[in-house]
């Protein structure tokens, strides 16, 4: 194996270091190294008390007691100026649907409609006011997104991909004052919607396999390549475009033209998700871009720019699911009290019922998600791993709610053209791979999670393993422990810690018995997992980079962890027993997701009882949503 220069190794990564001494390429590590450099560099964008090592999750994983305080955002305020804009948004989207006018000929939410809500302030809500925006807090933009999502979730996800991963946050965040000047009022009044152009055919996960180049000519930088995948742009929008210039990403603010022409094309295809929004590729054959519309961050590179909106996008993709999936919820019910067996409408089976409760159990999952997570979000933190957590929850719920809970309970008329479940079943499951397919996102979690226990510990050993030619280090063979006594001290000191560290046995004021119990087992279980992840870290070392299946196991019990324990004070926050009861389902099935038990029959009932009081009216979560005409009625008499 090839051993790069000092300066070299002195700008290594831990993830390029350990892939290094752990065997990989040179290639595989480079690659591996460049986008854990963008992750470090947008990490030094953060203030190092709201940086991952930091973080609430980070905490609760590796200290001794849990910040609850972490966990617990503040009710949003009373009032805020932007909510004018929110109203009059709803509004906008409400009498077009009643009047059958949202989409157009082509099936896409219509000009009109984007038109009216440019006027109502709707592209420029997270755009300060000086701008021309509204300046919400993001907390309260996710909230919002999740009562437009209930009305139209493509209307609602257009303001994400807009306002999040588009080219409002790219231009915000990291543009010069004439760049905010020029772009800014027409990003907020809508007059440039925006998407953000970074997968190519060759590049998914992978950013280092980008070939989209610039090459400066005078005062244009010219474009050459494609992008694939690309939502929300159409000739005459504008997108942020991930190129390499001189070999390295670097964005571009790209107003593409009203036309097709000779140096730009957009490239159609037949895509089942996302049917209501554009989503093409672009073509770029010697296109123009003057020298003035590439972002240059403080540090880093175009990576660092596109990885920072992504948070954003994953914490509304999450609020969207919330708003779907009570829309699923609300159309359940008037056909289980409508659909009939053997004399009695299914709302009164408890197979029915206990559908019903899970999915009010989802909903507090996601609603509890959105809400920390972007509180955090408004508080300064990057939010890396709990947006995380909060996409692959909202994703994997939506999923769920759809096939499981939803179309099992309408049986075949789910098949059927116009109905919720038919017409949608793409976007209930696209959300899964969008912004990251929820796996491979785990893995990052894990990583980012680990990452400085590897740096503090592991990375010396195997480095002083490596200078003593100790293929495989063995801290239980005597000679290879006196060659790193000066390495394994420090990590041995720290395991001792451990085994005499006191149990956290925090409790708060006044929690409804069943909450309390599940914020006492997530607390002690973030012990357990410690525990688990570094004997894995023990047993493979370096290594563990390629047991991509038990990380991901790992990663995803140590997410369920925390929602458990974020929707367990959700509950406590919200003070009624229909949000209590939701929470406590929703606690109970990752109980038993965790443990492997069985369910019980106090499960059943508590999940009964919760149906019953949601079809009882008593679920405000859902009160207005749309319900559905239902297809194919037949005589009850």
């Amino acid at each position: 194996m090839s051993t790069p220069p000092a300066t070299e190794r002195d700008q290594q990564s831990f993830a390029e270091t350990a892939l290094r001494l752990g065997g990989k390429t040179e290639e595989e590590a480079r690659r591996t190294g460049a986008l854990d450099r963008a992750d470090e560099q947008v990490e030094s964008l953060f203030k190092e008390k709201y940086q991952t090592a930091n973080s609430p999750v980070h905490k609760a994983f590796w200290d001794a007691n849990v910040p609850l305080n972490l966990f617990s955002p503040p009710p949003l305020a009373a009032m805020h100026p932007s909510d004018q804009t929110m109203a009059a948004s709803l509004a906008v989207v409400r009498r077009h649907r009643e009047a059958g006018t949202l989409l157009d000929e082509k099936g896409k939410i219509a000009a009109s409609v984007l038109r009216e809500l440019g006027g109502a302030g709707y592209w420029g809500l997270l755009i300060d006011p000086k701008y021309g925006g509204q300046g919400a807090p993001f907390a309260r933009f996710t909230h919002f997104l999740t009562r437009m999502a209930t009305l139209d979730a493509m209307v609602a996800g257009m303001a994400s991909i807009h306002g999040c991963i588009g080219a409002v946050d790219p231009v915000r965040t990291f543009g010069t004052p004439e760049q905010k000047e020029r772009f800014l009022p027409k990003l907020a009044n809508g007059q440039a919607l925006s998407g953000f152009a970074l997968t190519e055919p060759a590049a998914g996960s992978d950013l280092t396999a980008l070939r989209t180049t610039a090459v400066l000519d005078g005062d244009d930088y010219v474009l050459n390549g494609e992008k694939l995948f690309i939502t929300n742009v159409i000739p005459g929008r504008t997108a942020g475009v991930v190129v390499l210039i001189d070999g390295k990403p670097a964005v571009l603010v790209v107003d593409l033209p009203p036309e097709e022409n000779e140096h730009f094309r957009v490239k159609t295809y037949g895509l089942y998700a996302l049917r209501q929004a554009y989503n093409n590729g672009l073509i770029f054959r010697d296109f123009r871009v003057p020298t003035g519309n590439l972002l240059k961050p403080p540090v880093g590179d175009g990576l660092t720019i596109a990885y920072h909106g992504l948070n954003l996008g994953r914490l509304s993709l999450c609020a969207g699911a919330a708003g779907s999936m009570r829309v699923m919820l609300a159309n359940m019910l008037p056909w289980a009290e409508f659909r009939r067996t053997y004399g009695q409408p299914i709302a009164r089976r408890e197979l029915v019922k206990r559908r019903i409760g899970r999915l009010a159990g989802l909903i507090a999952g996601a609603d509890a998600l959105v809400a920390w997570g972007s509180w955090l979000i408004d508080e300064g933190y990057r939010g890396e791993m709990e947006c995380i957590i909060a996409k692959i929850f909202g994703s994997e719920a939506m999923k769920e709610a759809a096939v499981e809970l939803f179309m099992k309970t309408h049986g075949g008329r789910s098949f059927l053209k116009g109905h919720l479940f038919g017409d949608n079943v793409y976007d209930f499951l696209a959300p899964c791979i969008y912004e990251g397919e929820g796996e491979v996102l785990g893995m990052a979690f894990f990583k980012s999670l680990v990452k400085e226990h590897g740096k503090r510990f592991f990375e010396p050993i195997a480095k002083a393993a490596q200078q003593h030619n100790l293929a495989k280090p063995n801290p239980f063979n005597p000679v290879h422990a006196w060659k790193l006594r000066q390495v394994l001290a420090p990590y041995a000191r720290w395991k001792i810690g451990q085994w005499f560290a006191p149990r956290d046995r925090q409790s708060v004021p006044h929690m409804d018995k069943r909450l309390a119990e599940h914020l006492h087992f997530a607390a002690a279980l973030f012990a357990q997992l410690r525990t688990e992840t570094t004997a894995a870290m023990e047993k493979h070392q370096l290594k563990l980079a390629d047991r991509q299946c038990r990380i991901a196991e790992l990663s995803q019990r140590i997410q369920d962890a925390t929602t458990m324990l974020v929707t367990a004070l959700w509950g406590h926050r919200q003070k009624n027993e229909a949000a209590v009861a939701s929470a406590d389902v929703m606690c109970q099935d990752l109980r038993r997701k965790l443990t492997g038990e069985r369910p019980s029959d106090r499960y059943f009932r508590d999940a009964g009882k919760l149906a019953d009081v949601i079809l009882s009216g008593g679920f405000e979560v859902i009160a207005g949503v749309p319900q559905a005409e239902i297809l194919m009625k037949y005589d009850n008499k």
